[in-house]
């Protein structure tokens, strides 16, 4: 029983932990035109930080991205922009089944730092190219999908800081959340754009695969992909922000043991991940109980058990905030001790003690009967 016990702990360290290195970086230039496709695990990484100039309004701001998305059954980070305030990102635009959802960092009227999302449904869709542009004001939120106004978001508070921070490309700032597809062009402004320049800028962009602003309309990054090769795409504006690719696959801001609500998204995925969390500590929680029994007092065993329980998935989530590819979280620290006490609960229960002995006396009688064959003469 003893070697099941490590044997099971063996393979939930295994499971948990790979792969046990960072991978390459999942990130190539598009053949024949210019972009960057984004697989697995990609990203692409600002080399300085955008900081508010004292003529913009730091309210407010512009983004434009011409992108084609790729499959995604779960909720992806297209892009963030990092820094060190009271939230990991001042701003995130991410994709979930087709939705295309923004989260944008403000303060209510009390004071308090929130974070106000705006999901558009049906605006992504699989293998379709989308020329998305985002304009901030002070108190709204307005997104275009191919020059066309399709929702305002007003913002209860006050919002600050628009695009400031790291430029984050292809997944999130602080945790695992690769994003998979296409990005043909990304410009960036320290003002809001009017709708007549939203829609010239998508015609300028797909005409000439770039904008062409006005002199008052300058953005503050463009980013044309035009370079097809190398490790760098240059901001054409300003050699300071230019977006590296690294040759392996990391996470800016790691988190350690990141509080739920930070993991948490009401979506199938999530709550698939929660089950297979708690279910795969189940057998854990099982010979446990059956080993320290021989020892201990049921009591004493059982918890044991769910203490052992929770200092090994406590190992894997310290662990996992070194390793790029998972994510270290209190949650899955709460869902893997709930299945270890479920295991134990399990081998308390009347029914598994039939069940066992059910199947230890079928294995008695087919190895007696096999040894009775064994000694008849023919």
């Amino acid at each position: 029983m003893g070697i099941l016990c490590m044997a099971v702990i063996v393979v939930i360290l295994v499971a948990g932990l790979w792969p046990f290195h960072s991978p390459n970086n999942d990130v190539t230039w598009l053949a024949g035109e210019n972009g960057l496709r984004f697989g697995v695990h990609g990203i692409a990484l600002g080399s300085g930080a955008f900081k508010t100039r004292s003529s913009d309004n730091s309210a407010s701001g512009s983004l434009e991205i011409w992108l084609e998305p790729a499959r995604s059954r779960s909720r992806r980070t297209i892009l963030a922009f990092a820094d060190f305030g009271p939230t990991p990102a001042s701003f995130m635009l991410q994709q979930g089944t087709g939705k295309l959802i923004l989260q944008r960092r403000n303060t209510d009227d009390q004071g308090e730092a929130r974070t106000a999302e705006l999901v558009i449904a049906g605006a992504l869709a699989e293998q379709q190219r989308r020329f998305v542009t985002i304009t901030l004001g002070p108190h709204s939120t307005s997104v275009y999908l191919d020059g066309v106004l399709v929702k305002t978001s007003e913002i209860q508070g006050r919002a600050a800081g628009a695009f400031d921070g790291r430029l984050v490309l292809g997944t999130s700032v602080t945790a695992s959340d690769s994003w998979s597809g296409e990005v043909l062009g990304l410009a960036i402004y320290g003002q809001e754009l009017t709708p007549a320049k939203v829609l010239g800028n998508y015609q300028d962009w797909t005409q000439y695969h770039r904008p062409v602003p006005s002199e008052d309309e300058q953005p503050r990054a463009l980013y044309l992909f035009s370079e097809r090769d190398g490790g760098v795409s240059h901001n054409e504006l300003n050699s300071s922000t230019d977006l590296i690719i690294p040759a392996r696959y990391l996470v800016l801001q790691p988190e350690f043991l990141a509080v739920p609500w930070r993991h948490y998204h009401a979506t199938w995925s999530y709550w698939a991940d929660a089950g297979i969390n708690i279910v795969g500590f189940i057998p854990l929680g099982v010979f446990l109980a059956a080993y320290f029994s021989t020892m201990w007092s049921t009591a004493a065993a059982e918890i044991m058990a769910v203490l052992l329980g929770f200092v090994t998935s406590l190992t894997i989530e310290s662990l996992q905030a070194y390793l790029p590819t998972r994510d270290s979280g209190i949650n899955d620290l709460i869902t893997n001790t709930l299945g270890t006490a479920l295991g134990v609960l399990l081998y308390r229960s009347t029914l598994f003690h039939n069940l066992m002995r059910q199947l230890f006396d079928t294995q008695s009688r087919t190895s007696a009967s096999r040894g009775s064959e064994a000694g008849t003469p023919f």
